[in-house]
């Protein structure tokens, strides 16, 4: 069933397996899906104040629980995509892919953001969790952002403003959401720059299991040492439960193999912590968040 609202679309009930890299998980009671960063004001504005709220970008580093989420889920992917660059900065609102984000950039004559071309999700969510690859992360080249409070009423912030570290980003005022960010990227020569993105996108393809549906990197890597190695040492590789498996291509992946619940994935992923626990002594922390209602058994 679809209305609706305002500009942009409100759909009740809808499965949020087709909004989720993993293709696996619940239904949303309301997706909404804004015209404009305007647009989205007005919705916002016009919620509940008490009204469990979500924003997902990709959905590439979520998980979604088979019994859906209560409330509204706002699906920033397709909606906020203004990206522009001026004389000190590129704009790019939170629906951007990085990818995309790292390519514009590139033919912009800008350095810095090339790594973010091996991000698989949006400027949103590498916002929200320092998001980061090949020896870069997001917020080392965020000059400010634009973040939007339930009321539908923005805040421009400086980077000063917000603690982050390793895959960690801790917000100021709570129940504020990433719209926007101004990122400080240094002039550069277009052609290196978009070489530099070939090669990492081609070394990510020959590393990572894109073949099948995945939420990226499962765990955070330890200080000093790394997830893949860690699961791989402790004989995980190609484990699986259901649907789900641990890559054979790269052990800090889990894979969807066809038909993978998210009970699966999420049983796979506590597996896969206490084994890593239990043989080499070392608490593996998830990067992907999980939310919504466990399912029926």
């Amino acid at each position: 069933m679809t209305a609706t609202v305002a500009t942009g679309n409100l759909l009740y009930d809808e499965s949020l397996a087709r909004y989720t890299s993993w293709r696996a998980g619940g239904a949303a009671e309301r997706l909404y899906v804004p015209a404009s960063l305007d647009d989205l004001q007005q919705f916002l504005a016009g919620l509940p104040a008490d009204e469990p709220l979500h924003f997902i970008g990709l959905g590439s580093n979520l998980l979604v629980r088979d019994g859906g989420v209560r409330g509204t889920v706002v699906l920033m992917h397709g909606a906020l995509t203004a990206l522009q660059t001026d004389k000190e900065f590129v704009y790019a609102e939170a629906g951007v892919t990085c990818a995309k984000l790292a390519k514009f950039a590139a033919r912009q004559h800008r350095h810095g953001a090339e790594f973010m071309a091996g991000i698989p999700g949006t400027v949103g969510g590498a916002l929200a969790m320092n998001a980061g690859c090949h020896g870069g992360e997001t917020w080392e080249i965020v000059e400010r952002v634009l973040t939007i409070d339930r009321e539908g009423k923005l805040h421009e912030r400086n980077h000063q403003a917000f603690a982050t570290a390793y895959r960690h980003v801790e917000m100021p005022v709570a129940d504020e959401w990433f719209v926007a960010a101004w990122f400080r990227l240094a002039d550069g020569d277009a052609m290196e720059a978009e070489a530099r993105i070939k090669q990492l996108l081609a070394r990510r393809l020959a590393t990572q299991p894109l073949n099948l549906p995945n939420a990226g990197s499962v765990f955070r890597n330890p200080p000093g040492d790394h997830a893949a190695r860690l699961i791989e040492a402790s004989g995980l590789k190609g484990y699986s439960i259901g649907g789900a498996q641990v890559s054979e291509k790269h052990a800090n992946f889990i894979v969807n193999q066809g038909g993978a619940t998210a009970k699966d994935i999420e049983r796979l992923i506590l597996h896969v912590q206490a084994a890593v626990k239990q043989q080499q002594g070392v608490d593996l922390q998830p990067e992907v968040r999980v939310i919504g209602e466990d399912g029926h058994e």
